[in-house]
């Protein structure tokens, strides 16, 4: 049912676990992102400018890769990452233009709704009244039920450590299953080509790549200092990405047997993508400092944030009654 397992551990075993993982980093990575824009109906912790930059990266990574005649998995990943960056900036760029004001609006005329079935009825004369006393405890009912306005809740910093931990081990014990149950988990050295192709316009691309994954990152982090918050970014986006890099590093360097004298011209050829992705991974940690150093300024933002809002329905409920 499932293929044999090779136990014999070596070098190529632990390219093919890096590999492995990295695929499944990199085929999750824009979900919490995704996922935390759609909840919010607004993407103004990103950079659209980091978005452009990493969009144009991956299309530049397409071409090198075709190019040079890599893997057809990373061409195919490749793609990938290109389609999903730009439903990832499409829905950015909606939520810039559409999300937060049409939100505050749609939850304005909700609200108004509700007031005027709780409390509003229509006389003869088409003139508005109460049909009921309101009495202090039936506001207090209102209140505690009719909310219709989302409140943020923020998590306690163990409890978001933990979720976050959980969730990239799942994702690295993927990574290790699909490889351990594919048919072919450990390479021969047989399967590497006798010849290594240099190709020039292939590099070009690839270190044209490498310079816009480099400079994606900068946008975000002036973005960030700007605002001294990261209100609205997925740690997790940016975890899946740094692991993603980290064991796609792995993989290449790993991918090798002793005293094989192709090798020096085999990281040659990788170098541009080994550029790419050891230089974001070190950008990438100062995003991390940055969630811990304006993790306080977050916090406050979300209790004021509520804060406000609850003030403002406070405030009608006083225009209606």
């Amino acid at each position: 049912m499932f293929p044999a397992l090779n136990l014999d551990f070596n070098l190529q075993a632990l390219s093919g676990v890096a590999g492995s993982i990295s695929i499944a980093c990199w085929l999750i990575v824009y979900t919490p992102q995704i996922l935390q824009n759609f909840r919010r109906r607004s993407a103004d912790g990103l950079s659209l400018t980091f978005l452009f930059a990493w969009l144009l990266g991956d299309l530049f990574n397409i071409l090198g890769a075709v190019i040079q005649g890599v893997l057809p998995t990373m061409i195919i990943l490749a793609a990938y990452y290109t389609i999903a960056d730009i439903i990832l900036l499409g829905q950015c760029l909606y939520y810039r233009k559409y999300g937060e004001h049409d939100d505050e609006e749609d939850s304005d005329l909700e609200y108004e709704y509700e007031i005027d079935e709780e409390y509003e009825e229509e006389d003869d004369h088409g003139h508005p009244y109460h049909e009921h006393p309101v009495s202090a405890s039936h506001l207090l009912d209102l209140k505690t039920s009719s909310t219709t306005i989302p409140v943020s809740v923020t998590w306690p910093l163990w409890k978001s450590i933990l979720s976050n931990l959980l969730c990239m081990l799942s994702v690295i014990l993927a990574g290790i299953i699909g490889f351990l149950l594919s048919p072919h988990n450990f390479h021969q050295p047989s399967d590497r080509p006798d010849k290594i192709i240099f190709s020039p316009l292939g590099q070009t691309f690839g270190y044209l790549c490498a310079f816009l994954y480099l400079a994606s990152r900068i946008p975000q982090i002036l973005l960030n200092y700007r605002r001294q918050s990261c209100e609205g970014i997925s740690i997790l986006f940016f975890l899946f990405a740094g692991v993603g890099n980290a064991t796609y590093v792995l993989s290449i360097l790993a991918d090798t047997w002793e005293g094989d004298q192709n090798y020096g011209r085999y990281v040659a050829v990788n170098a541009s993508w080994l550029l790419g992705s050891v230089g974001t991974l070190l950008l990438d940690v100062g995003i991390f400092a940055q969630f811990w150093w304006y993790r306080e300024n977050d916090e406050g933002e979300v209790e004021g944030e509520n804060r406000r809002l609850l003030e403002r329905q406070d405030e009608r409920r006083r225009n209606y009654v």
